[in-house]
């Protein structure tokens, strides 16, 4: 390995979404009429009143995972104007577990031996700041509440006039049309690091010396 393989694997203290085009596919507040229900233990679908499917795009899970085993905080936040709505879709959208642990049926319903192990999205989230409004009060009460600092938060939204939260510290990556993937949010991750190397190479010239 090379001597960057501490930055490349680096994580901000706090990631954070929006959800609308970012962690699912529509606006919440347009495209879906309430109350939500899911059937039976069917993983990463609810359907609202007519019954149209809310789904997160498919790479969602697996960084969810990835964040949550790397003790990072997970953060939703959302301009939305239906927060209710949000609310219940996380609550009762339910998150396989990992793919080296899964044992769903092919038609994607929990077998018994993981019914256990599925778990509501909504329990990924360390903060969850779901209103309308600018972006930035969102962050500003992140930072209030969890005390980490804005150069260690890492925001993915899809509209680029929330980019205005950089001026507040925090890196911004925009979400492209496919939503979420795992090759944005490695892209994402990789723009943090390269913008906050310092801690990395403080850390790594720490071990040099007691070698």
């Amino acid at each position: 390995m090379t001597s960057s393989s501490s930055s490349d694997s680096r994580y901000p203290k706090l990631v954070a979404f929006d959800l609308d085009y970012t962690l699912w596919d529509l606006w919440i507040d347009t495209h879906v009429r309430g109350p939500l229900h899911r059937n039976g233990s069917k993983v990463n679908e609810v359907l609202d009143r007519n019954n149209d499917s809310i789904s997160f795009y498919k790479d969602v899970p697996s960084i969810l995972h990835e964040l949550r085993s790397a003790g990072v905080c997970i953060a939703a936040c959302s301009r939305t104007s239906a927060p209710d709505l949000a609310y219940q879709a996380l609550r009762l959208l339910l998150i396989p577990p990992p793919p080296s642990s899964s044992n769903l049926k092919a038609n994607g319903k929990a077998s018994s031996k993981s019914k256990e192990e599925v778990t509501p999205a909504i329990e990924f989230f360390n903060q969850l700041e779901i209103y309308p409004g600018s972006k930035l009060t969102h962050f500003r009460k992140v930072h209030q509440k969890t005390g980490i600092p804005y150069s260690e938060m890492l925001f993915f939204d899809d509209e680029h006039r929330n980019k205005e939260v950089e001026s507040l510290g925090v890196t911004f990556q925009l979400v492209s049309s496919s939503g979420t993937t795992n090759k944005l949010f490695e892209k994402g991750l990789a723009l943090w690091r390269k913008r906050h190397p310092a801690e990395v190479e403080d850390a790594e010239d720490g071990g040099e010396n007691e070698e």
